[in-house]
């Protein structure tokens, strides 16, 4: 790996944090008079948006923090290669997790974790994605579903592509797990609230 790769890679992970930092959430929040950091889980995901905000505005962010992945994926393909969009899909997943903009208090990871998974490795993320829903729709839990896609991806990855793809797999499953570690309790001591489409103060 010459000097320009070095410096391509390091550019990619930059603008790939850059563009995860930036939050629809809370500008979503923000136009239906909520501040989505103070409300419900205080996170700036969708999930919080959806049960602070409403349905539709939730489905929004997730949409948006879905093609704000892609994008950074996308040009970090177009300046580094295959290397600079895996890359640049982890470095995603950490802004939005700590973006700088916003006092490094972001999200979960899953909106732009789902991106991440279907634009690098499609059949493992679509299984993933799969295994997620059929997981949310048994158990009513966001969390359950959310961690099943990482974790089943990252396995996946091992097994079907290699180790180093593998650890870039299980890197972004423990940003996630990480992320998740109060509904993890939640979920141990029986109070984690299951899915609803109505809103509610609390995650």
């Amino acid at each position: 790996m010459t000097w320009l790769d070095i410096g391509k890679l390091a550019l990619t992970a930059v603008i790939a944090y850059l563009i995860g930092s930036f939050s629809p959430g809370i500008l979503i929040g923000k136009k239906k008079g909520h501040d989505i950091r103070s409300e419900g889980s205080k996170n700036t995901g969708a999930t919080n948006v959806l049960r602070t905000v409403g349905l539709q505005e939730g489905l929004i962010t997730f949409l948006c923090d879905f093609a704000k992945a892609a994008l950074a994926i996308f040009i970090g393909r177009w300046i580094a290669g295959y290397v600079g969009g895996l890359g640049a899909g982890l470095f995603a997943v950490i802004g939005h997790n700590w973006p700088v903009y916003y006092g490094f208090k972001g999200g979960k990871g899953i909106s732009c974790s789902t991106a991440v998974v279907l634009c690098t490795f499609f059949w493992q993320g679509a299984v993933a994605c799969a295994v997620c829903v059929l997981f949310i729709a048994a158990t009513k839990y966001v969390s359950v579903g959310s961690l099943s896609l990482v974790s089943t991806f990252a396995v996946l990855v091992f097994l079907t592509v290699g180790v180093p793809e593998g650890l870039w797999a299980l890197a972004i499953a423990a940003m996630a797990f990480y992320r998740h570690r109060t509904n993890l309790v939640r979920l141990k001591n029986g109070t984690e609230n299951k899915l609803s489409f109505h809103k509610k103060k609390t995650e």
